[in-house]
């Protein structure tokens, strides 16, 4: 069996739940992903409801300029990000990460009293800024303080609650908006959530540099160009990086259309979302988990996972798009008109086989996504391991960008949001059949 799988008869990764060395970051990553999305969400819904409060911009262009100002950062610095986790003690680095994000919400909180859109922009491009620098060190201190056989379990639990806390901060930010003093309560939670992921973040153990004697590059645009050019001269790290990004790719158009789909296709109100990507959530988390248990327990080569994940993830995208196809005959408007509440699509036939598609898109991005990370952080040297990291932060941004100007010109081109998931699942087929053969037979 190679290197690259779990050990058979490894212990449970819930027990690395219960351990220093990886508890601590586990609470970090978890409350930076959720205080990451309070604020943003807070923020999108707040510029969607007032905008003529703040701006004379539509919602429309405040929330894909919000999107953008989001991820600026990880082109601008990923690289930078990559070689200061390389260089320093990546426990000491997220202590700073941390209070550096207090600051962030002090900034938010300014611009929330004050209906400053541009210090709330300001706030926006920091918190992407946050996350650019935190994602190298979380995907490669975990090498560092994991054992192989542990590796994949603690890549499953960082996976699960990343996607959780997404969730969970998306539905927090939301429901803060909408109460009354809200900007006063967005920045009380969001402080709270920041002090709590600083003090978590001084249970991490010291994880010691790797290339203490790096020089940091003061071009972090020539930096980024070296790192992707060192990352193509590792085939098998190359390769599970680029099925990473197709992955956040593929995602995200599915994400991004999840609303859209809920009102104009299922005729659902905006609690329906929720329940919309509950579903996804909860199959990424049992996806991650079975992935983990198979390489355990069964020994299954994790190639095979990613090409059935793979696979998997155009299965159920087609799907939706045939079951879109009698949704019209299955649920049962409003006599008013009104969109239906999540309870009462509950009640409409057609929505069970939605949300067991989506469901099943989660457990399939599982087992495609973790062992694509585990191959990433195995294969890649340990003194260049946080830049490659932060080489397929790159990647993963440029991708997202791509995907979504895609989308939006099939979608004005007259594409229906059922036809856009068919398409995207066709070009699938062949993105997964490509990886295949590029990796090793792990």
């Amino acid at each position: 069996m190679s290197d690259f799988s779990a050990l058979p008869g490894s212990p449970s990764p819930l027990n690395l739940l219960r351990q220093r060395r990886f508890l601590p970051l586990f609470i970090t990553q978890f409350l930076g992903a959720l205080n990451d999305n309070v604020i943003k969400n807070a923020m999108i819904v707040l510029l969607t409801f007032q905008a003529n409060q703040w701006t004379t911009l539509s919602p429309g262009v405040l929330a894909n300029l919000a999107a953008g100002i989001f991820i600026l950062p990880f082109f601008l610095f990923s690289a930078s990000a990559g070689q200061l986790a390389d260089k320093y003690d990546k426990a000491w680095l997220t202590r700073w990460v941390k209070l550096f994000e207090l600051m962030i919400v002090l900034i938010a909180g300014v611009g929330f009293l004050m209906q400053q859109l541009s210090v709330l922009l300001l706030a926006l491009f920091l918190l992407g800024l946050h996350s650019t620098v935190f994602g190298p060190i979380k995907y490669a201190i975990l090498p560092q303080h994991l054992a192989a056989s542990e590796l994949m379990g603690g890549n499953a639990l960082i996976e699960t609650g990343t996607f959780i806390a997404i969730l969970s901060g998306t539905l927090l930010g939301g429901l803060l908006a909408g109460v009354e003093g809200s900007t006063v309560w967005i920045s009380v939670v969001g402080g709270v959530i920041a002090l709590g992921g600083y003090f978590a973040a001084r249970g991490i153990p010291v994880a010691v540099p790797p290339a203490p004697t790096l020089r940091v590059s003061r071009h972090p645009f020539a930096e980024t160009l070296r790192n992707l050019a060192y990352a193509r001269q590792n085939r098998p790290a190359f390769g599970a990086l680029l099925g990473i990004s197709w992955f956040w790719l593929y995602g995200a158009i599915f994400l991004v259309q999840i609303p859209a789909y809920a009102k104009d296709i299922l005729r659902g109100n905006e609690r329906s979302v929720t329940l919309l990507l509950a579903a996804f959530i909860v199959g990424i988390g049992a996806g991650s988990f079975l992935c983990e248990w198979l390489t355990r327990q069964q020994r299954v080569r994790m190639r095979l996972l990613i090409l059935v994940g793979g696979l998997g993830l155009s299965l159920f995208a087609l799907d939706i798009y045939f079951a879109s196809q009698t949704i019209g005959l299955g649920v049962t408007p409003l006599a008013t008109g009104a969109l239906l509440s999540a309870t009462a699509l509950l009640h409409q036939p057609a929505i069970f086989r939605v949300l067991a598609d989506l469901t099943g898109l989660g457990i399939c991005g599982g087992l495609f996504t973790v062992p694509l990370y585990t191959l990433l952080q195995q294969a890649s040297e340990p003194t260049y391991r946080a830049r490659m990291i932060a080489a397929n932060n790159i990647v993963n941004a440029l991708f997202m960008v791509l995907g979504a100007l895609g989308a939006a010109a099939m979608l004005a081109a007259g594409v229906s949001i059922p036809a856009l998931f068919a398409l995207i699942a066709l070009a699938n087929v062949a993105a997964v059949s490509g990886l295949y053969w590029v990796l090793p037979k792990i």
